[in-house]
């Protein structure tokens, strides 16, 4: 944009503006440079020749096949059928043998485990994280703090049949009474509980804390599922309160709320979504992040 050049030669005789005036500015009609629009035209030309060769105009009720006959979906058909041959030698013999010899079997265990990954990234992280390190509410997947049991035929059980999944008759579960909900406990006991849950594990309680009336609430109303030290029982799924693995978090008001609402989490039973390979690789690459037991 100019008014005129150092020459003296008025461009807007050359090559004319585009009638944009700011402030005594006017914006020349330069022409585009030739390369550019080569290049576009060029653009214009493989976008048409896309057209024709591609599907890629939507029709009704269908689109235009394009002349190739190619689509993405029985591209993604055939790169899954080469997967499944590249993999099926292994597969096979990850169905067969058990967990055990998955694991003391170098082969089998490198397969496992990098199926188990993919499986895991798409269907488990989610919820537990890319790298299992879990969330509020979803269990940590990588220590030795296990709800329902850490050993490579427990981890494979609770894929296989999931938690509370009531679609499923085999399903793992256990469920907290909710207390405070229910009235099963005053406000002034589950305080009182909670205070001596945070004492179990070496957690400060307040001064006022009444941890004789908590030690007597948890003894009737907790020890059946947790312990009486609170060491937590993976028969029916409850955790260790006298460790410093919290599910949910060790605050006070934290703790308050689990025991007034109580209930538990869920996972999907694996086994009515993934073939039996894929959930051993699964249970073979868990247990094998560094906490498995």
């Amino acid at each position: 944009m100019t008014n005129q050049t150092e020459t003296n030669v008025d461009p807007r005789k050359i090559v004319g503006t585009t009638g944009h005036d700011w402030d005594g500015i006017e914006e020349l009609n330069t022409p585009l440079p030739r390369w550019w629009l080569w290049t576009f035209y060029l653009t214009i030309i493989w976008a048409l020749g896309y057209w024709v060769v591609y599907p890629a105009i939507p029709l009704a009720t269908s689109f235009t096949k394009g002349v190739f006959g190619w689509t993405s979906r029985e591209q993604v058909v055939k790169d899954l059928e080469g997967l499944k041959n590249l993999r099926g030698p292994m597969t096979a013999k990850i169905e067969t043998v058990s967990l055990q010899d998955i694991e003391k079997t170098p082969e089998l265990l490198s397969f496992a485990r990098a199926q188990g990954a993919a499986a895991f990234a798409v269907n488990c992280s989610p919820c537990h994280g890319a790298g299992a390190q879990g969330f509020k509410g979803y269990p940590n997947l990588n220590d030795d703090d296990w709800l329902w049991g850490g050993s490579l035929d427990a981890i494979h059980t609770t894929l296989q049949n999931g938690i509370r999944w009531d679609a499923n008759k085999d399903t793992r579960t256990s469920m907290m009474p909710a207390f405070g909900k229910e009235g099963l406990l005053k406000p002034n006991e589950i305080s009182a509980a909670a205070d001596y849950v945070r004492s179990l594990s070496g957690l400060p309680t307040e001064k006022d804390a009444d941890l004789k009336l908590g030690q007597k609430l948890f003894t009737e109303n907790c020890a059946a599922c947790h312990g009486e030290n609170g060491e937590g029982n993976q028969d029916v799924g409850a955790p260790k309160l006298n460790d410093k693995v919290w599910l949910y978090g060790p605050e006070k008001a934290t703790i308050i709320e689990r025991i007034t609402l109580g209930g538990g989490g869920q996972m999907p039973a694996w086994s009515q979504r993934l073939d039996s390979p894929t959930i051993k690789s699964l249970a073979v690459y868990v247990h094998t992040l560094g906490g498995g037991q």
